[in-house]
């Protein structure tokens, strides 16, 4: 049986919906974006971060994340190390490149689906000979 995760999307960030960007951004935590972003938009090396694009949302230019959630529009390559999720009204028009996605009936890609190699646990260090 599929199940959906149910944990609550941590928003640190909040671009509202009358609000344009021109330029890149980058976050840390959590964005909801619900207006226009013309630039890049990139998380640090924050494990389990989201950026989250609402039905009114929209991004021109390559989004770089651990985990997005799109409903809105994206204008160029995305790169989810962790997960995908694409509502019903999602569009992108770029390649998306994946750990794990999940797409609902009615969202359109425009581009190629790519699953990213999951990433090798950090060796473990060898025992030093005593």
């Amino acid at each position: 049986m599929f199940t959906r995760d149910s944990r609550a999307q941590r928003i640190d960030t909040l671009i509202g919906k009358d609000v344009r960007v021109q330029g890149d951004v980058e976050f840390q935590g959590g964005l909801h974006l619900d207006g226009k972003i013309q630039g890049n938009v990139r998380c640090g090396d924050t494990p389990g971060a989201t950026l989250s694009v609402s039905e009114t949302g929209s991004i021109q230019g390559a989004v770089e994340a651990p985990n997005v959630v799109l409903k809105g529009t994206v204008r160029g390559d995305i790169h989810a190390r962790e997960r995908v999720v694409l509502e019903a009204t999602a569009r992108v028009e770029g390649n998306v490149y994946y750990g794990v996605i999940e797409m609902t009936l009615g969202a359109q890609i425009m581009g190629k689906l790519v699953r990213l190699p999951p990433e090798a646990p950090a060796a473990l260090p060898l025992p030093s000979p005593a």
